[in-house]
């Protein structure tokens, strides 16, 4: 297998391993692949610490440095399911515990990092030949939270 080129570092403000763990509970089948704590390093904001995990085959660096800077919407991680017990779960999982939910299929987790928590049915529906099904499913999706497969379609 490849080395993976390049890896999200995620910068929390304190407890890489904790945090690992929180993600590692979510996606299952995941890795703590190394944890490192930096004690009197001389680095310019103090003790910090690193994780890094594989969660679904992609590696995640957690920096644990600092509240020096926040997560925002600019970025997010799509997580594409296979059908609407996979969206529950996700969304469940990942709003639990201080998360939130957001419009159309987004949300953020405790940490305040961005997810979108698609169907495949939705990627499939919004590339159809049928005109009148995109627009169906987009329009849809505008006015849902955690995406309902079975609303996405025409009755």
């Amino acid at each position: 297998m490849a080395k993976q080129k390049i890896t999200p570092c995620l910068w929390i403000e304190k407890d890489a391993k904790k945090a690992a763990q929180y993600y590692l509970s979510i996606f299952k089948n995941g890795k703590l692949k190394s944890y490192k704590a930096y004690k009197n390093s001389g680095a310019p904001g103090g003790d910090f610490d690193t994780a890094t995990m594989n969660l679904l085959g992609m590696d995640f660096q957690i920096l644990a440095a600092g509240p020096l800077f926040k997560f925002n919407e600019a970025v997010s991680f799509v997580v594409t399911c296979k059908d609407q017990s996979e969206v529950d779960y996700y969304w469940k999982a990942l709003t639990a515990k201080g998360g939130s939910e957001g419009p159309c299929g987004w949300l953020k987790d405790k940490y305040g990092l961005s997810w979108q928590i698609v169907p495949e049915q939705y990627f499939k529906l919004e590339s159809h030949k049928n005109k009148a099904k995109q627009e169906y499913a987009f329009r849809a999706l505008m006015k849902m939270k955690k995406i309902i497969i079975a609303d996405l379609e025409e009755k």
